[in-house]
């Protein structure tokens, strides 16, 4: 394979199986949100917290819903950078449970011990994915920079 063929390679669009990922994860984002506001409107006299909760997790199913949407008309090559926004995404849906998680936990005056274990194990995942998200991202943009250098 040629250097020319590599990088045509790169310059590609999403494929076919990405694109049905992404537009799965779109509708997935929706369907929940739908599902969890649909379930707010219904609900009477819902306490406080459980509002919030339902806000939070119905604006971070449109948030998936609108990465999804962004992906899929991309026409241009990503060279990884969904998978970093993806990887953003995660970790900022962690940073509000872990937030939430918080201030229920201080509103009733005990911690779970499950609790801190869930949200340490999900901390843990977002940042890794985050991480190998970047770096496969650099690593794809120095390949491209490589094989754009060489005659």
């Amino acid at each position: 394979m040629t250097p020319e063929d590599l990088l045509k390679r790169l310059d590609a669009p999403l494929s076919l199986r990405k694109r049905i990922g992404y537009v799965t994860v779109a509708l997935a984002g929706l369907a929940g949100s739908g599902l969890i506001a649909l379930l707010w409107a219904t609900e009477p006299g819902l306490p406080p917290r459980t509002v919030v909760a339902f806000a939070v997790l119905v604006a971070i199913g449109l948030c998936w819903a609108a990465f999804g949407a962004w992906a899929v008309t991309r026409r241009t090559p990503m060279f990884a950078r969904d998978r970093v926004v993806a990887g953003w995404l995660g970790l900022g849906a962690w940073v509000l449970f872990t937030v939430g998680a918080l201030v229920i936990t201080t509103l009733r005056h005990k911690l779970e011990p499950s609790l801190v274990v869930v949200v340490s194990a999900l901390g843990v995942l977002a940042a890794v994915n985050l991480r190998a998200a970047r770096r496969r991202r650099a690593a794809l943009l120095r390949r491209k920079e490589q094989l754009s250098r060489v005659p």
